[in-house]
């Protein structure tokens, strides 16, 4: 008696494992799927042409635009702490005022922190009049991990898109990652890592363990003794 019961206890027990850990595979392989549908987008996002001021309702996220306006140098800010290339360094924000009136932060360029300091470097030089700005849309700008509330100085941990940089001005909901044209600035900003790769290994893993919980229990429950009895 008591070793049939301790075959239903083995028994239950790596059907329990099994099924657990094979769901955790196909949990991160479903992962792996979505984000892989993710890059998906944003190549077909690639292959359409830059959005104007009059498609801005078109809005979606890595969607490129083009875009002509006016720089607000009166109004822009330095993002701090901001790694590049292994390097610290900042980020520099300036509104975008577009024909139409209404107000859309750029997201620049990078620029290296200098190594005795911690100060914002100065501000590079603004092209006058009407510029041509080309990027990539997206709906907040570089971010990182911020304790307390941000100020209101021309160094800030993130942008806050809900705060008008002007009282009653309009201001579009997005950032316009600038990827031309940056110079002194850098902006070969690097692709975002979906972590697809990490989402599979996982589900390997996973699977992995699933099989040799269902291979053992085999083995060691059924095989092996079904082997010694015939001896």
């Amino acid at each position: 008696m008591r070793d049939s019961t301790q075959r239903w206890v083995l028994l239950l027990a790596a059907l329990l494992t099994t099924g657990l850990t094979a769901r955790l595979g196909w949990w991160q392989w479903s992962k792996a799927e979505a984000k892989l549908a993710v890059q998906a987008q944003q190549a077909a996002a690639d292959a359409l042409p830059p959005l104007q001021l009059a498609e801005l309702a078109q809005f979606a996220p890595q969607r490129r635009a083009s875009l002509e306006g006016r720089w607000r140098t009166d109004l822009q800010l330095w993002l701090g702490n901001r790694p590049m290339h292994g390097q610290s360094g900042f980020v520099l924000l300036t509104p975008l005022q577009l024909a139409d009136g209404r107000l859309l932060w750029v997201q620049r360029g990078w620029h290296p922190r200098a190594q005795s300091s911690f100060a914002a470097p100065p501000w590079p030089m603004s092209p006058e009049g009407t510029v041509r700005v080309q990027g990539r849309l997206a709906r907040q700008a570089s971010l990182a991990f911020q304790l307390g509330a941000e100020g209101d100085g021309p160094l800030r941990q993130n942008l806050d898109l809900s705060r008008s940089p002007l009282p009653g001005q309009s201001l579009l909901p997005w950032v316009l990652w600038q990827s031309q044209d940056c110079s002194p600035l850098r902006c070969d900003w690097p692709s975002a890592d979906l972590g697809v790769s990490k989402n599979q290994g996982y589900a390997a893993q996973w699977f992995a363990m699933s099989a040799l919980t269902f291979g053992l229990y085999v083995w060691f429950q059924l095989l092996r003794p079904r082997r010694r009895a015939n001896t």
